[in-house]
């Protein structure tokens, strides 16, 4: 194994439904069922034998043998559900609790525990104890109805049922073993296969190895969407510039000043004319300035700092530095989500087609021996997400001396507090070129106050760019609401795919709905895949490229799809669970209605949930000029903050200047 590869728990058939469902190798759900013996490690199965085995989910693989060994039957469902018991132990992502069964002689429970009595023994090492768990190992035998966090094991929960020392269980845990009739007892084996333990019955470890991009010019260029019939309409968008000696905006590519390889490039990429986002980014950073900007979902960010970038290091060329060891790209580019990195990484493929620029991806979940390999041989632009960045910034193998571009893509989410301190750390480091001696770029469809004045510090002489009502929908999207309870949502969802399937991408709010939604929908003969963060890495990217290539029409996605993912023709989203920002509302419906194209996104509303959003979704309805139904008017249970969407430039109006990008004022 490279010493530089960190295995990653792998499944045959990675994610799994109840009944016993098996979702098979990222590429789907189809019936399976497990009955009368064993339980298949594939799903969540329900097992009706003597002695079934728990059955594993979300991409996980359990290995716990858990599942009773007096007869009668058990089930090994349990992801984020408190209070269940049977089923045995063993991985579960997300599991508030997996106890084992109380039928017989109590389940001989899953995987490694801590030392403990029950679960109100002594805990030395954290593994144990029944606090409420996500990744953790299913618990041992008894009734487990209290959840356990961020541990191992299991065992009765109120420390007082059975009682006798058993043998551990699944991985030969300490604890969570074979206890008494109805409880867990505290039996104690050795770390590996131990009494009870069994080495064999360890999850798989892959190291994924992802495939090489294609060579192949017309693949390379058939990906992404073209413009559609309303591309027109961008030609009437206001835009918004503050900042000193702002260069003026270009009108077409021709007359851009970008080097001819970047223009045949683009005609092939099907770009006809340049979006308003492009007119005005495009010439400020080939004249060498910090841009701060925002633009609507599917306006061509992308392009929009690509194109200047790699115009800039074909034509002022510096000598790329690397040693085999060690990398010093010229530009790093730096996302939110592994699926919005290769997206981009491609884009950047498409544009230097054809020329000397190298690009390396960089994002986890992935080998990292193989990503480091590309990085450390040489790369101009490097495209990463920020933990995998920040491993190869602290191994050595990337060093920021060099860097003539930084760029931050979703720069709001990138500066909000989840990613903000590697961001920091990142723009200090010791090998970071100074601001002001770098160029800075910040692009997002939405940038909150607070999020500017955060990136301002990062920014030298910076010029803000705001294309129409920042943090608004796309007028493209048709939006359409409906008042759904929580419990008839799955109905309702079935009732709009029966009247058109095509292409939909379907967002929830957990990762645990994302596979059970996708099931029930397979289920319904709607052939249907998820993706979600628990997913392999593998898995992920099976499910967006099976999507892409239009072999199932559907998606299920969280979060991770909702920012800067560019799929071609997808025709509907559904919010069946509405988030809990208005700003990741307005990406998620970007994702159709994208570069001039018409989309509709339909939402299920449910008022005991989603109150808090209602009078900032009735003003995103009426800045894109539809209809706001009245009873979402008058729902209430939240209140418009102007700081949410960030459509001015935090340093006042003395910096701003309006501009209809095809009337550009006379004064530049």
């Amino acid at each position: 194994m490279d010493e530089w590869d960190d295995p990653v728990p792998v499944t045959q058939n990675s994610t799994s439904s109840d009944g016993g469902r098996s979702f098979s190798r990222g590429r789907g759900f189809s019936a399976h069922s497990n009955e009368n013996g064993s339980a298949n490690d594939n799903g969540w199965g329900e097992d009706r034998g003597r002695g079934g085995g728990g059955g594993g989910f979300g991409g996980r693989e359990r290995r716990g043998r858990g599942g009773g060994r007096g007869g009668g039957r058990s089930e090994g469902w349990d992801n984020n559900d408190n209070g269940n018991s049977g089923g045995g132990g063993g991985w579960g992502d997300e599991n508030n609790e997996d106890g084992g069964s109380r039928r017989g002689r109590g389940g001989r429970g899953g995987g490694r525990g801590g030392r403990g009595r029950g679960g109100g023994g002594r805990n030395d090492d954290s593994w144990g104890g029944n606090q409420k768990s996500e990744d953790s190992w299913g618990g041992g035998g008894g009734d487990d109805s209290e959840p356990r966090e961020n541990n191992w094991g299991g065992g009765d929960s109120n420390g007082n049922r059975g009682g006798g020392r058993g043998r551990g269980g699944g991985r030969g845990g300490r604890g969570g073993g074979r206890g008494g009739r109805d409880g867990g007892g505290d039996g104690e084996t050795n770390w590996n296969s131990g009494e009870g333990g069994d080495e064999a019955e360890q999850p798989k470890r892959e190291i994924y190895v992802p495939p090489e991009p294609t060579m192949d010019e017309d693949e390379l260029f058939s990906s992404g969407n073209t413009s559609g019939l309303n591309f027109g309409k961008y030609d009437d968008i206001a835009v918004e510039v503050s900042g000193e000696n702002v260069p003026k905006p270009i009108t077409n590519f021709e007359q851009s000043g970008l080097r001819k390889l970047l223009l045949d490039n683009v005609l092939k990429s099907g770009y006809t004319k340049p979006t308003p986002v492009q007119k005005n980014a495009i010439p400020m950073i080939m004249n060498g300035r910090d841009v701060m900007a925002c633009a609507q979902t599917g306006s061509g960010k992308t392009a929009a700092f690509l194109l200047p970038i790699i115009h800039c290091l074909l034509d002022q060329p510096t000598e790329l530095i690397f040693d085999g060891e060690s990398c010093q790209p010229q530009a790093i580019i730096v996302s939110p989500t592994r699926e919005l990195c290769i997206q981009i990484f491609e884009e950047a493929r498409k544009f230097s087609f054809n020329s000397i620029i190298k690009v390396a991806k960089a994002y986890g979940g992935t080998s990292v021996g193989y990503q480091r390999k590309h990085v450390v041989n040489g790369c101009h632009i490097l495209v990463a997400t920020p933990g995998r960045m920040h491993d190869f910034v602290k191994r050595g193998s990337i060093s920021f001396a060099s860097a003539r571009f930084v760029v931050l893509d979703e720069a709001d989410r990138m500066l909000d507090m989840g990613f903000l301190p590697a961001m920091e750390e990142m723009m200090t480091h010791d090998t970071m070129v100074a601001t002001g001696e770098r160029q800075t770029l910040m692009f997002s469809a939405t940038f909150p106050e607070e999020i500017q004045h955060l990136a301002a510090k990062f920014l030298n002489n910076y010029i803000f760019v705001a294309v129409g009502i920042v943090g608004s929908a796309c007028s493209d999207v048709e939006q359409i609401f409906f008042q759904v309870d929580k419990f008839k949502k799955r109905e309702k969802l079935l009732e709009i795919l029966r009247e058109d399937s095509e292409r939909t991408l379907v967002f929830v709010e957990t990762k645990r709905n994302a596979d059970f939604l996708a099931t029930f929908l397979s289920e319904n003969n709607f052939i249907s895949t998820s993706i979600h963060g628990d997913r392999l890495q593998r898995e992920r990217e099976e499910a967006l490229n099976d999507f892409k290539r239009g072999s199932k029409n559907i998606l299920v996605a969280t979060a991770v799809a909702a920012r800067g993912l560019d799929i071609k023709n997808v025709k509907h989203v559904i919010n069946y669970d509405l988030p809990k920002s208005i700003d990741e509302y307005v990406h998620r419906i970007g994702r159709t209605g994208r570069v001039g194209n018409r989309g509709k996104a339909t939402s299920f509303y449910d008022s005991s949930q989603d109150g808090a959003i209602a009078s900032q979704l009735s003003r995103i309805l009426s800045q894109s000029g539809q209809n706001v139904p009245d009873w979402l008017q008058h729902g209430g249970g939240g209140t418009y903050s102007s700081s949410a969407f960030g459509g001015r430039d935090i340093r006042g109006d003395d910096f701003a200047q309006s501009r209809n990008v095809e009337e550009p004022t006379d004064d530049w």
